[in-house]
C-alpha cells in the first residue's frame, strides 16, 4: 500500500541520508563494529549534514522544523542498509527534547549550538545498577551547596555514555515523601570532564555494538546550579513527558529492522539453490515471507498513524505504548523468520541479518518494557 506519512521534504531527505550512509558509513561499518563506537569526528559530519539540528529552532542553528518523520527516515535507511549512527538516537531522540522543553534561553544560547554541531554529545543517566525500571527508588543524590550540586552515585547502562561531552544526570535532591515515591528528583546536566565524574567500563553487549554504553560513577562532582534542567524536584515529571517520542522512536526503529530484514531475506533466497532448486521456489519459504511482510505491513501503518499523532501533539502515553509494543513484538517474530531462511549463513555477522537479529533483542527491554507497556495499556482499559 502507498504510504501516505512522507511528504516532497522528508523524500528529499531520504535521498541525502542514503547517499550519506552509502559513503561514509556501510564501507567502515565493521571498524566501528570492533571499536565499540563511531569515531568522534563521524559525530562532526553528522552536523555538517544537518541530523542533530532538523528540530532546533533557527535562532541556536537549527532548521526548526517540528516532524518527528525526519527521524523516522533517518531509522529507516540505517535499517536498510543493516548499520547504523552509533548514540545518535539518544543524542537527537532523548535528550534533545528535554533540552528544548525545559531549557532555560541562557542554557539554550550555551549548549545547543555545540549540540547541533556535534562538537558536544551528549547522553542520559537514569538506571542505576540496583533499581533498573524503578526509577523512584533511585539512590544517586546531588545535594546543595551554595552554587554548586554535589552529586554522589552512580549509573549503568548509559547509552553514549563514553564518549558524551555532557550528560543529563537524574539525582535525588531531597527525600520521597510517603505520599510521593517520585518526588524529589531532577535532572543535572554534568560536564562529563567534571572533576570526580568516572567513565567506568564499557558495557559489551550481544547487539548494537556501535552504540558505547558504559557504567558511571560520581564521586563529590562539583554541578553549577545553572546546569540544573528545569526545576528542582520535578524531574520524574519531565521523564514521563518525553516517554511518548521515546517509545515511538524505538518502534519505528524495530518497524524499519522487519521491513529491512525482509528485503534481505528475498534477496538470500532467490539467489540460493539447494537440491537444485532455488530456495524461493519452496512453499514454505513463499508462506514464511507472506506472513512476514503482512505482519510488517501491520506495523507500518500503526507506526504512520503514531508520527501522524506525534507531529499533531495527539500521541497518548499509552498510543504510544502500544506502537511500541507491538512494533518491536513484530520485529522479534520476523527477524527470527527471515534469519531461519538465511539458514547457516544467517548466523555468519557477515550477513546483515545476523546484525539485526542480536541488534533487536534490547527493543522489548529498552524505553520501557513490554511487561511496562502492557500495565500501561491495561491502566488505559480501566483494568
Amino acid at each position: 500500500m502507498r504510504r501516505t506519512v512522507f511528504n516532497e521534504d522528508h523524500e528529499a531527505f531520504r535521498e541525502t541520508i542514503r547517499d550519506f550512509i552509502e559513503a561514509e558509513v556501510v564501507p567502515v561499518f565493521p571498524a566501528w563494529e570492533e571499536a565499540g563506537h563511531p569515531p568522534r569526528d563521524f559525530y562532526n559530519k553528522l552536523g555538517e549534514l544537518g541530523v542533530f539540528g532538523i528540530t532546533v529552532p533557527e535562532e541556536y542553528g537549527g532548521a526548526g522544523e517540528t516532524s518527528f518523520k525526519y527521524a523516522a527516515v533517518i531509522s529507516e535507511e540505517c535499517a536498510r542498509q543493516g548499520v547504523n549512527f552509533g548514540a545518535t538516537t539518544v543524542h537527537v531522540n532523548l535528550v534533545l527534547p528535554y533540552l528544548l522543553a525545559y531549557g532555560s534561553e541562557e542554557q539554550k544560547k550555551r549548549w545547543l549550538p555545540a549540540f547541533v554541531s556535534g562538537d558536544m554529545m551528549t547522553a542520559i543517566a537514569m538506571t542505576e545498577p540496583g533499581t533498573g525500571s524503578d526509577l523512584a527508588g533511585m539512590q544517586t543524590t546531588a545535594r546543595r551547596d551554595g552554587d554548586h550540586y554535589i552529586l554522589n552515585g552512580a549509573k549503568t547502562f548509559i547509552t553514549g555514555g563514553v564518549l558524551a561531552d555532557m550528560c543529563l544526570v537524574v539525582a535525588r535532591t531531597s527525600p520521597a515523601t510517603p505520599e510521593n515515591r517520585r518526588a524529589g528528583l531532577s535532572i543535572l546536566c554534568v560536564d562529563t570532564k567534571s572533576e570526580g565524574y568516572s567513565v567506568g567500563r564499557k558495557l559489551e553487549k550481544i547487539g548494537l555494538r556501535t552504540s558505547d554504553t558504559a557504567e558511571l560513577s560520581f564521586t563529590d562532582v562539583r554541578v553549577p546550579v545553572e546546569n540544573l534542567l528545569g526545576e528542582e524536584g520535578r524531574g520524574f515529571e519531565y521523564l514521563a513527558h518525553n516517554l511518548a517520542e521515546e517509545r515511538l522512536a524505538i518502534a519505528v526503529q524495530s518497524y524499519a529492522s522487519a521491513a529491512a530484514a525482509v528485503e534481505f531475506a528475498m534477496g538470500y533466497v532467490k539467489d540460493r539453490t539447494v537440491f537444485g532448486k532455488s530456495v524461493a521456489s519452496f512453499q514454505n519459504t513463499k508462506f514464511v515471507l507472506a506472513e512476514c511482510d503482512t505482519e510488517v505491513e501491520a506495523a507500518r501503518s500503526l507506526v504512520d498513524r503514531a508520527m501522524d499523532a506525534h507531529d499533531l501533539g495527539e500521541l497518548t502515553p499509552a498510543d504510544a505504548a502500544k506502537t511500541k509494543l507491538f512494533c518491536t513484538e513484530v520485529q522479534a517474530r520476523v527477524v527470527d523468520k527471515c534469519l531461519q531462511l538465511h539458514g547457516g549463513y544467517g548466523y555468519i555477522l557477515e550477513y546483515p541479518i545476523a546484525r539485526l537479529y542480536t541488534d533487536a533483542r534490547v527493543s522489548r527491554i529498552y524505553g520501557g518494557t513490554s511487561e511496562v507497556l502492557k500495565t500501561i495499556i491495561a491502566k488505559q482499559l480501566g483494568v
